[in-house]
């Protein structure tokens, strides 16, 4: 996978659940802790996502990642480049099936 693909999944998945864990998010997208971590870096720095920490209880500090309307609409964008890509492949195959 590429990196625009990556940052694409990890956007999405955020979206979906931004209270999730690095463990949680790293396990649901097929990534080592490492590679998370350097996507979500990535992402902060690139201003796409925000981190916002808050305490649930005196012994756990948990973590949301918030995209940002900028993450949004990146986000969007690759979410259209993708589908593009999709079709693209989805044409490919319908003409070879023709053949």
């Amino acid at each position: 996978m590429d990196e625009k693909q990556d940052h694409f999944d990890l956007l999405r998945k955020i979206k979906e659940k931004p209270a999730s864990t690095q463990r949680e998010l790293a396990s649901e997208l097929g990534f080592s802790l490492g590679k998370l971590n350097y996507c979500l870096k990535s992402l902060k720095k690139k201003g796409h996502i925000k981190l916002k920490n808050f305490q649930n209880n005196k012994n756990k500090i948990n973590y949301a990642y918030i995209l940002t309307p900028r993450g949004l609409a990146i986000k969007t964008k690759l979410t259209v480049n993708f589908m593009k890509r999709k079709m693209k492949e989805y044409d490919e195959l319908a003409k070879e099936l023709k053949k």
